[in-house]
């Protein structure tokens, strides 16, 4: 039965429609709510709630288009039919603290902080599960082998997404699908032969070094700029391949501008050489335009477009893809074109309906707004700690905060000791010296109401005073 004791906040800065629709989807999910229900009318709704129409509107809209309604003509909206059991269990990716709670001070526990984390409560799971119902359930070939490249309705939704928003130059037969990054960058190690030498960022991630020296290619570091990638540095290399992540860099945060991306770019089309551009975190952006792909700057066929949902959605979807010129596309065929693709063709149905049909678009925008208000949230919070500064904030769900009062290791101690570990900048390094006293903040998986604990958690353990916090834009070349 349909509650009208709500708990709505008009100081949250969650806008009120958004916790309207949270509130009647969480009812649905929990049970409160049953298949076939009728929902209140719109002006009974705001009679009851004292909200706008315009609220009532946007939240039943979005009920509607996750898939928790259905709207019947001249009667109103009802409850979708929902299987609680098949789809209300939390994914194993979701924040560690509750809603509400943070750990007791001084127990440790994986951080808040995490920079692997990300916000699955605003995740459709409504309109997943029901994508995925009509795909089993209409879709019985899915069963027999598919294409080794991926399904070719993924793959031609994939290559219209990438086309318009990031402006990557491709047809769906350039794109790849895999299980993860961590896979398909294993095809290319093998394609690119045990010979190939990698440039990789300083800082930068080190999962991709763990996996290139356990295949035993040659690694060479190369130290980052302002700009990014040093390309003095990157020439003196004599690597054939440089694997980078100029929208958002990890962990630095900078974005790669033009005149860098197309100083690389002549790099590897002189020397005939690779460019494998990870969009690592390119979906959030919050300051400026995003600049468009390396791949759609580049006129030689030298850059390997790479992408994955892991960030964006949830870290469980594992469904990533390459976009491959021409000529390496041959190879991979050659060498890969006769195995069984490494995704569900159920999966990658689903996905391709969920791009096709706007629920990615729609989710993007909400999340987006969510981790962009839970950013300057944090920032704010942050700000009674004095001489400190934050970088790379300007994109992506994580940055750096720099505290010259005490030492990377110091900080650390603290923080833990507050039952808040986190991970400093040196832990990203290789050869670089890491920059002094700074820390990597990720902020997908802490829940916006805790930033004021989280934060005052932290300022009590490293005893800041008061102060301001300063901002620093990445410096452009």
């Amino acid at each position: 039965m349909f509650s009208y004791s709500l708990n709505l906040d008009p100081q949250s800065r969650v806008p009120m429609y958004e916790q309207l629709y949270a509130a009647v989807a969480g009812a649905i999910r929990e049970g409160a709510l049953h298949h076939g229900e009728k929902l209140p009318s719109k002006r009974e709704l705001c009679a009851r709630l004292g909200v706008s129409r315009s609220t009532v509107e946007a939240a039943y809209e979005l009920l509607l288009a996750e898939g928790y309604v259905e709207s019947r003509p001249r009667s109103g909206y009802y409850v979708a039919e929902y299987e609680t059991t098949a789809i209300s269990e939390a994914p194993s990716s979701a924040p560690v603290c509750a809603p509400g709670h943070l750990p007791p001070r001084g127990k440790a526990l994986d951080s808040p902080f995490s920079t692997s984390a990300v916000d699955v409560s605003r995740f459709p799971y409504a309109s997943w599960a029901k994508l995925y119902r009509e795909v089993v359930y209409n879709s019985p070939e899915l069963l027999q082998r598919g294409e080794a490249q991926g399904e070719a309705p993924l793959r031609e939704a994939l290559a219209r997404l990438l086309r318009e928003y990031r402006g990557v130059q491709c047809g769906p037969e350039q794109v790849v699908v895999g299980a993860g990054l961590e896979t398909l960058t294993d095809q290319l190690i093998t394609l690119f032969g045990p010979e190939a030498v990698y440039a990789v960022e300083d800082p930068g991630y080190p999962a991709l070094v763990r996996l290139l020296q356990a295949r035993g290619r040659a690694v060479r570091f190369v130290p980052m700029d302002a700009a990014g990638m040093d390309p003095e540095a990157l020439e003196r290399s004599g690597a054939a391949a440089a694997y980078l992540t100029p929208s958002h860099q990890f962990p630095l945060g900078i974005t790669m501008p033009a005149s860098r991306r197309s100083r690389l770019l002549r790099w590897a089309a002189e020397g005939e050489r690779w460019i494998i551009e990870d969009d690592y975190d390119s979906e959030f952006r919050y300051g400026g335009r995003p600049i468009s792909s390396m791949q759609g700057m580049d006129r030689h066929g030298r850059v390997i477009y790479a992408g994955t949902f892991s960030r964006s959605l949830a870290p469980a979807i594992r469904l990533a893809y390459l976009v491959l010129p021409p000529p390496l596309l041959e190879r991979w065929q050659r060498q890969f074109g006769r195995q069984q693709s490494t995704v569900s063709r159920y999966e990658q149905r689903v996905m391709a309906r969920f791009l096709d049909e706007g629920y990615y678009a729609r989710y993007l925008r909400r999340v987006g707004k969510l981790y962009a208000d839970r950013r300057s949230a944090l920032v704010s919070a942050l700000a009674e700690l004095e001489g400190a500064s934050v970088s790379g904030a300007d994109g992506g769900i994580h940055f750096l905060l720099t505290l010259p009062r005490y030492g990377e290791d110091e900080l650390l101690r603290r923080a833990a000791a507050a039952g808040l570990p986190l991970r400093g900048l040196s832990e990203f390094c290789h050869e670089t010296a890491p920059l002094p006293s700074t820390l990597v903040l990720g902020y997908g998986g802490l829940p916006t109401e805790q930033v004021p604990e989280a934060a005052a958690r932290l300022r009590a353990a490293w005893e800041g005073t008061s102060g301001p916090l300063r901002c620093i834009a990445a410096e452009k070349a």
